[in-house]
């Protein structure tokens, strides 16, 4: 572990290297009180700041009555966390060896481990970590950037994207090591291969694995493949796409891991049916039956509702990557290609990995229940034509879609403020087990006083503001109605909407008083994305808004939290049906953050007007402009006719009873339903074929 410490502090490296440390608040504490100072310029990352501790700290601490029981209650927990047996059924033949295997292109798991751009990853992250919660037997695999993703800066209104090198040393992960050596994966690429090394992260019980083929020696090319989260061209990903689901499948084996079931999160890992079926090839199975149980143990699932969003590559990508691989196995030219394509045979389609997913798996769903709906709309060409299929020349008849969805979910002890935990151990202690006893929660919610849920509103505002300041962020007013948004900057998200009849904005900011606070990226190559980002920094920097909306730059796992934690409204205006999910208005809400969102995501399924407010235009329109006018009408009349009546109504003593009735609503709702816990009991049934 390279981390030299007196023996009574030795603990600390074991705890350093799990990151269950980053959702539980007395290990986060305890490293606190290690080094305040060192913990904040190590941007929280143990490792970091027990290698830069001096010894005179070290050994004062080693002697330290206080801070070795405090030592001792933290591991005493985190040796509990890892003897205790599973929370829920498993799936039938699931066990160490034989997990659910987990393939994701990206994991948000904490923000010193930078390898998430956004969503996809930090769902994952929670994933691993319900997982580790459960005590669920499931292995993930992911890929190591060496730079992560970006970190921005906006300059005179402009995107900058900063790349980070990181050192794999100060990172909380180890290298995999097999028989005293690296352990070192082959990877296919044309008619030879490469080698490529990989990290171990322990994420509670979970175990993350990361590819990485920047080893020793490695061509500059074969850097570039782990080099940047969604960096490159469509080479560079096909390539990263390969690594990842055949290289992946490649390094459990050599782990000794036999998974039960193969979860592609997102069409990226799709590769990873291709190499299964070659084992069973190899094994001496037909192609035909080395598909279909290859097909049997993998399940999909998709986020992304729009078809350009897709990956796509071509016959020569597929060959100039994969030719030797498919020659070895002996199948026809255009084999992998037809499982991919929508038309098998149609020479001129290229390979969509979505596709190739949801051919060779058993079972499909999306994010929630619209993004269901969506997604069977969307790739009902599969199966409602009937096609003639790539192995054995039948025709399969037409069929309704077959894509559920499992609506996502989010981890309440990486998200919830602590001040708002605390308040729920208080009055409603079985806050935890919320998601197993829905009805049970509910009644315990309505005992806690309206005083003191809104003194917690107040002081996660309070903080917020506090913290924006360390930013260079101009100080907001503490007791103003605080509204958050942010995203990905993506056109059809509409971050500007909120400015289609700036005059009225205004009037509604002041009338409150109504305070936005937006933050979000761009993708480097997403020139209309950065464009927003200008129009936005262009507003913020208005005579007219000066004080009054801010853009936060440089989103992050840590922003988040403060944001979701601090705002008072959480507003999300996509054009319907193109959010997936949305996953950062279910943080809000789970503790108390009101929704003021369009109908879309998770929030069609969520909303009975009782703990937030839906956007909802007049007149619906095919034409964009149009409905745009028309939702950003809908957002003004909502604000003015809803939202700040009920924020402006308040008791003797101070308190908007009204809002308040609407936070306690949320709470009790959302707390279970959106618990990534409920998430994984509902994949469970998937996995075990239900």
């Amino acid at each position: 572990m390279n981390l030299r410490l007196p023996d009574p502090l030795m603990p600390l490296a074991s705890l350093a290297y799990d990151l269950w440390w980053s959702w539980d608040e007395s290990a986060r504490d305890l490293f606190n009180d290690v080094d305040p100072e060192g913990w904040t310029a190590a941007r929280h990352n143990p490792v970091v700041m027990l290698r830069g501790i001096s010894y005179s700290r070290a050994m004062d601490l080693s002697e330290s009555e206080v801070f070795l029981d405090h030592l001792e209650e933290v591991m005493k927990r985190w040796r509990a966390v890892h003897d205790e047996g599973p929370k829920l059924a498993t799936v039938p033949g699931t066990d160490v060896t034989h997990p659910v295997a987990y393939f994701c292109m990206e994991y948000g798991i904490h923000e010193c481990l930078p390898l998430y751009s956004g969503g996809l990853g930090v769902l994952a992250g929670d994933h691993l970590k319900s997982a580790s919660d459960l005590g669920f037997p499931l292995v993930a695999v992911g890929l190591f950037y060496k730079e992560g993703y970006f970190e921005q800066s906006i300059i005179n209104g402009q995107q900058h994207a900063d790349y980070r090198r990181v050192d794999p040393a100060e990172l909380p992960m180890l290298p995999v090591m097999k028989d005293g050596k690296r352990l070192l994966i082959e990877v296919p690429e044309n008619h030879s291969s490469y080698q490529v090394q990989a990290w171990e992260v322990q994420v509670g019980r979970v175990k993350l694995y990361l590819l990485d083929a920047g080893i020793k020696g490695a061509s500059w090319w074969h850097q570039q493949y782990t080099r940047r989260l969604y960096g490159g061209n469509s080479d560079t990903r096909m390539a990263q796409e390969i690594l990842l689901g055949i290289g992946g499948v490649r390094l459990l084996r050599a782990l000794g891991y036999d998974p039960a079931v193969f979860h592609m999160n997102e069409g990226h890992a799709a590769f990873l049916s291709l190499e299964l079926m070659r084992e069973g090839m190899e094994a001496g199975k037909s192609t035909e039956v080395a598909l279909r149980e290859a097909k049997a143990k993998t399940i999909f699932t998709t986020h992304t509702p729009v078809l350009a969003g897709h990956d796509r590559f071509t016959w020569d990508q597929l060959q100039a990557n994969l030719a030797g691989y498919r020659e070895a196995m002996g199948v026809p030219g255009g084999l992998f290609m037809d499982l991919g394509r929508t038309r098998p045979g149609d020479v001129g389609e290229p390979l969509c990995n979505t596709i190739l997913a949801l051919r060779t798996s058993r079972a499909a769903n999306g994010v929630s229940e619209l993004h269901g709906e969506v997604s069977r709309e969307m790739w009902k060409e599969l199966y409602n034509t009937g096609y003639t299929a790539p192995i054995g020349g039948r025709v399969e008849a037409p069929q309704p879609a077959p894509i559920g969805h499992v609506t996502n979910g989010v981890h309440p002890k990486t998200w919830m403020a602590t001040n708002f935990r605390q308040l729920l151990e208080r009055w409603a202690p079985r806050w935890d087990q919320a998601w197993m006893e829905p009805e049970a929660w509910a009644a315990a919610v309505e005992d806690i006083p309206d005083a003191a849920l809104w003194e917690a509103r107040r002081e996660s505002r309070r903080t917020l503001i506090d913290w924006l300041v360390t930013k260079d962020m101009p100080r907001l007013d503490p007791d103003a109605l605080t509204i958050g948004f942010a995203r990905r900057f993506a056109p059809y998200k509409r971050a500007n909407l909120m400015f289609n009849d700036p005059d009225r904005l205004l009037e509604i900011l002041e009338s409150g008083p109504v305070q936005i606070v937006i933050a979000g990226k761009a993708h480097p190559a997403d020139l209309r994305g950065q464009s927003l980002i200008s129009e936005i920094a262009d507003w913020a920097k208005d005579p007219r808004f000066e004080g009054k909306i801010v853009l936060l730059p440089n989103y992050n796992m840590k922003a988040g939290r403060l944001l979701t934690q601090g705002c008072d409204l959480w507003l999300n205006n996509p054009r319907r049906p193109y959010e997936a999910s949305g996953t950062s208005g279910q943080k809000a809400a789970l503790q108390g953050v009101l929704q003021l969102s369009i109908l879309d995501g998770w929030w069609a399924e969520a909303w009975d007007d009782t703990h937030g407010w839906a956007i909802r235009a007049q007149t619906s329109s095919s034409v964009v402009h149009e409905q745009d006018a028309a939702d950003g009408e809908a957002l003004y009349a909502t604000l003015e006719n809803l939202v700040l009546p009920a924020w402006k109504t308040r008791n003797p003593s101070g308190i908007p009873t009204t809002w308040i009735k609407r936070m306690r609503n949320s709470v009790a709702a959302c707390l279970p339903a959106f618990d990534s816990r409920r998430m994984v009991n509902d994949y469970v049934g998937i996995y075990s074929g239900k």
